[in-house]
């Protein structure tokens, strides 16, 4: 089939969308309302479009459809602390301000803050059951989640503490440095603190049931933080053994965090996801998967939760971006390329469609669903971007009926405009790429 053939393939299925602010735009994903988990993706870490996409897709989601869980590609104690805040709760004793380290634009940006305000609004006047929460899915900030398990047992179980206390001490030195842990654990050729971090998790999840008398929203948040836990412990060790492991571990949490949500509001509770395409997007179905042996919550979602999962990718062809050239170094604003002319998104943009779109489910395109399903590049921007080198940095090969459900596409975007902070510095922890 020709290039040209392909276009028009798009360009008949396209569905036109208006701006993500116009009530048109959220109308257009209905189609997923009944699905159990929606996963709304992004080329980027740093590009508004796609988080004003998002903010409006989750809003009509959560207004229309019955959706209570918004779990984010963020770090569950940072997210907490403005869970705490959507739901008006009072702030926890000794939190830290959340999203402090870098990459601090990725959740502290003014695209965010508009979405929480709403979340805010939307909570005031329900019942905690039928309150929308904000959750993180990641496994980094190893010390605020020590500090939210010993915090939770000092109130609910002071004997529990004092015992945990003692098993997670064996972490303690490396709790703001853990990349140091993988690096002592891989010299001495053994995992020193990870029977200590799995008893932790196993011992408060024995006493679920009396911990859950109290508060469940606390006794949520000390499981999450007790697994983030354990599975940092174990990523940190695997980030020096190279190959897929880390990786995967990492995917491996967000998705059972993410079943954990899933499983404490109840059986007929919904999720919304919002993740790089790079996690939400079914990995099987790219070079990632297929010659790297890495897997993601996408194709965990897919295995799952079959149909009742829908994955939403995002594309853009070329605008700016808020990104950084290394990790930890400052924020910059830089032009993003026009997309290659191998790429999925040069078909996009081919269509001469702005805004749009794109049905991938079986039965709806089947033409449109056979040509995008052979391989062809599709870009991929972390919080690092480096144009100079951006064929081998930030394109791969995948199929993109394979990927996802749905395809929304942007002929040009903006950066996202940061909120003031200072970032604090961290282990690279997502290094080389930054997604």
């Amino acid at each position: 089939m020709t290039t040209d053939t392909i276009v028009g393939l798009i360009r008949d299925a396209a569905e036109p969308l208006p701006e993500p602010g116009e009530p048109g735009f959220a109308e257009a994903f209905d189609r997923f309302g009944e699905a159990r988990v929606v996963l709304l993706g992004e080329c980027s870490h740093g590009t508004s479009e796609f988080y004003r996409s998002r903010a409006a897709i989750t809003r009509r989601l959560v207004e229309r459809h019955g959706f209570t869980v918004v779990a984010v590609e963020a770090d569950w104690p940072d997210a907490a602390v403005l869970d705490r805040q959507v739901r008006g709760g009072p702030p926890k004793e000794g939190a830290e301000p959340p999203f402090r380290r870098f990459p601090t634009w990725m959740w502290r940006n003014t695209d965010v803050a508009d979405f929480l305000g709403w979340m805010h609004a939307w909570n005031a006047d329900r019942a905690d059951g039928a309150q929308a929460g904000f959750y993180g899915l990641d496994l980094y900030n190893l010390a605020g989640s020590i500090e939210a398990v010993l915090g939770y047992l000092d109130r609910v179980d002071p004997e529990a503490a004092k015992v945990a206390r003692e098993r997670y001490g064996c972490l303690m030195p490396w709790m703001n440095e853990p990349e140091r842990y993988g690096r002592m654990s891989l010299s001495r050729g053994y995992a020193p603190c990870e029977e200590a971090a799995v008893k932790t998790l196993r011992d408060i999840l024995d006493r679920r049931l009396d911990y859950a008398r109290g508060d469940g929203e606390d006794f949520l948040d000390a499981t999450a933080s007790a697994r983030l836990v354990k599975n940092a412990e174990a990523y940190y060790r695997a980030m020096y053994y190279g190959g897929a492991t880390s990786w995967n571990l990492r995917d491996t949490h967000m998705f059972e965090t993410l079943c954990a949500l899933l499983d404490a509001k109840g059986p007929g509770s919904k999720a919304v996801v919002w993740a790089h395409n790079s996690h939400i997007g079914n990995a099987a179905m790219t070079e990632m998967g297929r010659d790297r042996g890495e897997l993601n919550i996408g194709q965990l979602c897919r295995e799952r939760f079959g149909d009742q999962a829908a994955l939403v990718g995002f594309g853009t062809h070329a605008g700016t971006v808020a990104c950084a050239t290394d990790w930890d170094e400052p924020m910059e604003v830089k032009r993003v390329n026009p997309s290659r002319p191998d790429s999925y998104e040069r078909l996009a943009h081919d269509s001469g469609v702005p805004r749009f779109l794109l049905d991938l489910r079986e039965g709806v395109h089947e033409p449109l669903r056979r040509a995008l399903a052979k391989d062809r590049l599709e870009r991929f921007i972390g919080v690092i971007y480096r144009p100079e080198t951006e064929r081998w940095s930030h394109y791969t090969e995948c199929s993109l009926t394979g990927q996802f459900d749905a395809y929304v596409w942007f002929y040009e975007t903006k950066a996202v405009t940061p909120l003031p902070t200072r970032a604090e510095e961290g282990p690279e922890e997502t290094f080389p790429s930054g997604l």
